[in-house]
């Protein structure tokens, strides 16, 4: 068993069972699955996500290899890819409270419990109105460049998300949000994976989605090459860019190519009488 609690959970529930005491906890759910729970609450006027994993069975572990998917087995995936981030100074959330009991991976017991942050926005709906009412240059290319540099480190921190779109970056808005002053945090980990090295197949997948999301948002050719130089830590310079955009021609075909089955399959799924709700 693996626990591990600190203020307010610590006292809260000090000489408690910390697992039966997170399944007590009330608030605003946003996810009710059979083998999870997501949901928001209070606790001394501070908001906390809680995200509660009860194993999802052999029967949906062996579906989800099948189906070549990687199944998410317990909080201990965003727990790690929390302390590693944290780690390598990318901004995310603060974990609170984090628990795990069982060796049997279709019946493990886990939790973990976050600060919520707030106020922000994401960058989804930051960005909503770009195309047709852009932004500052200023504060665009600032925002590029430090989703660019979050990616980048993350990826070099040996984590992939799974989950890479502008939706999970998250803008506080404490304060004003101006070019020289503001704040992105990484939110969602569950998925995420943690090694010693990101795999390329991994981190091409990641960066996929992250270019997906940003297609309807107004980027020039100028922000995506702004977004590469960050990204890849590179000098500034036309002789920098040139580099790799040679060295990463592979990378950028397959991006274009991805982007372009990603839009094919999301046009499928919301056309009129395709079912979805």
């Amino acid at each position: 068993m693996k626990l591990l609690l600190s203020e307010p959970f610590q006292t809260l529930w000090a000489g408690k069972d910390a697992f039966a005491e997170v399944e007590q906890l009330q608030g605003q759910v946003y996810r009710e699955l059979e083998g999870r729970r997501t949901l928001r609450t209070e606790v001394d006027g501070r908001g906390y996500f809680v995200k509660i994993h009860r194993g999802i069975g052999w029967r949906e572990i062996a579906k989800n290899l099948l189906t070549a998917k990687l199944p998410v087995l317990g909080a201990g995936q965003e727990w790690r890819a929390i302390r590693r981030l944290h780690e390598a100074g990318v901004p995310t959330m603060t974990a609170r409270a984090y628990g795990e009991r069982g060796g049997n991976p279709a019946t493990q017991h886990s939790f973990i419990v976050t600060e919520e942050l707030a106020p922000t926005v994401s960058l989804e709906d930051f960005s909503l109105d770009w195309a047709h009412n852009p932004p500052a240059p200023a504060l665009k290319r600032a925002l590029i460049a430090e989703v660019a540099n979050m990616t980048g480190t993350m990826h070099r921190a040996g984590i992939n998300h799974r989950d890479c779109y502008i939706c999970h970056f998250l803008l506080h808005t404490d304060k004003p949000v101006t070019a020289d002053d503001f704040r992105l945090s990484l939110i969602d980990l569950h998925r995420a994976q943690t090694r010693s090295v990101t795999p390329r197949r991994w981190r091409d997948k990641d960066l996929a989605g992250l270019y997906f999301s940003a297609l309807n948002i107004g980027l020039s050719r100028r922000d995506k090459l702004r977004f590469l130089r960050g990204y890849f830590h590179a000098a500034k310079g036309p002789q920098a860019l040139r580099q790799i955009l040679r060295e990463e021609a592979p990378l950028l075909t397959w991006l274009e190519r991805k982007a372009d089955k990603l839009l094919a399959r999301y046009a499928r799924k919301y056309a009129p009488g395709a079912g979805h709700e």
